[in-house]
Order: C-alpha cells, then structure tokens, then sequence
C-alpha cells in the first residue's frame, strides 16, 4: 500500500470520527497530531493525512456544496457517515489538489467504499465523484 494510500486511510478515521462524535475536525485533527507525535514510525502517512483533513475542513462548506449538487437527491444527512466523509476527502483531492489525477481520487474513493461501506457506495460515490471532476473540468474550460 502506498504512503499517499496510507494517508487517505490516516485522513478517513480523522473526517468519520469527527462526524460521528459531532467533533470539529480540527479538533480531531489535534488528537491524531498527539499520536502522530508518539509514533514517528508511522511519519510517512502523516504529513498527506494532515494535509487533507486541513484542507476538507478549509473547504468544508464547498466541498459539501458540490456533493449535494451533484448527488441527485442524496441530502448530506441521509449519507452514511462514512460515505461522506469519503466523498469530501476525495472532492478535496479533486477540487483541491491539482498534484493527484482525478481519476485517482475517484478510485482511491471507490476502492475505500468496497472494502469499507455498503454494498451501494462505490457505485454512488464513483458516479457522484465523476461528476464533480467532469464539472470541474467545464468550469475551468478543459
């Protein structure tokens, strides 16, 4: 598994844990910085991790503007949490971070909903993610 791979599992936990303890994120960002700290043989995945979660909870309100726009009548609130957290990780990557291809963000995303989530995520996130990079890509006339 890749460090960058490693990183976005890293940066999962911390965006579904702040969800589900109703926790800021920078705040759960603060307690994985601690055990960062303590497990320096862990360093390689660390510094991607953080730089994602910074950036989701940077962009949050946009980011959670383009999954509603694009998720076809799937309010946030009726996402499961790991679903959402998936999805503003991965729009991050894509709207965000012109160093990762979009269509690695998607399969990261997708492969993170097969192994993690329902049955139905991979096939709803790919579709949801596709669109928001194909989006991306008429705004910014590619």
């Amino acid at each position: 598994m890749s460090s960058r791979t490693k990183a976005r599992k890293r940066a999962l936990d911390i965006l579904f844990g702040a969800d589900i303890r109703e926790q800021p994120i920078a705040a759960m960002l603060d307690e994985e910085a601690g055990r960062a700290a303590a497990r320096p043989e862990r360093a390689s995945s660390w510094e991607y991790a953080r730089e994602i979660v910074e950036g989701v909870d940077a962009h949050l309100a946009e980011l959670d503007e383009a999954i509603v726009a694009h998720a076809q009548g799937w309010p946030l609130d009726r996402m499961p949490a790991l679903d959402r957290a998936i999805a503003r990780l991965a729009a991050w990557e894509i709207l965000y971070n012109d160093e990762v291809p979009d269509g690695v963000a998607i399969a990261e995303a997708v492969e993170s909903a097969t192994v993690l989530s329902t049955e139905d995520s991979a096939g709803f996130l790919n579709g949801l993610l596709a669109a928001i990079a194909r989006d991306k890509g008429a705004a910014s006339g590619e």
